[in-house]
């Protein structure tokens, strides 16, 4: 893995399924936002928290696309990928998907996500030690 590719194993739970048993599509969203968070603490010694806390610096998603192709169910091991497509100044686009164990892809999204001020809910520029650590891969 390099700073501009991340990934994790996880099992489907129980918490994630809708009554069919299938992983329920919102649920999707917060696994990819822990995989970001996750991902962000492999790069900068203050990890996530750090930047959210003492850095005063957010990333929300300003654009969102996704695409269903087969389910996961409950149970189910999947690996879910994200990788750094575009560094911007103060935004970057990640792609980040959740692959089976047997390979089929169930599903994937192509996300926008800009860094921001705490306090002033501007857009600012990318801090330079996360920017630093995206650009040693």
């Amino acid at each position: 893995m390099t700073s501009r590719r991340f990934e994790l194993k996880h099992r489907i739970r129980f918490s994630e399924c809708d009554p069919a048993g299938i992983v329920f599509y919102p649920s999707y969203f917060v696994l990819f936002n822990d995989l970001m968070e996750a991902w962000i603490d492999s790069l900068i010694p203050d990890g996530f928290t750090g930047y959210i806390s003492q850095k005063r610096c957010g990333l929300p998603t300003v654009h969102l696309e996704a695409d269903f192709r087969a389910i996961s169910r409950m149970g189910d091991d999947v690996v879910l990928s994200l990788e750094l497509q575009r560094l911007g100044n103060k935004s970057m686009n990640l792609s980040l998907a959740c692959t089976g164990t047997d390979g089929v892809l169930r599903m994937s999204v192509k996300q926008t996500v800009v860094t921001t001020s705490l306090d002033t809910h501007a857009a600012v520029p990318i801090p330079d030690q996360l920017r630093q650590a995206l650009n040693a891969a």
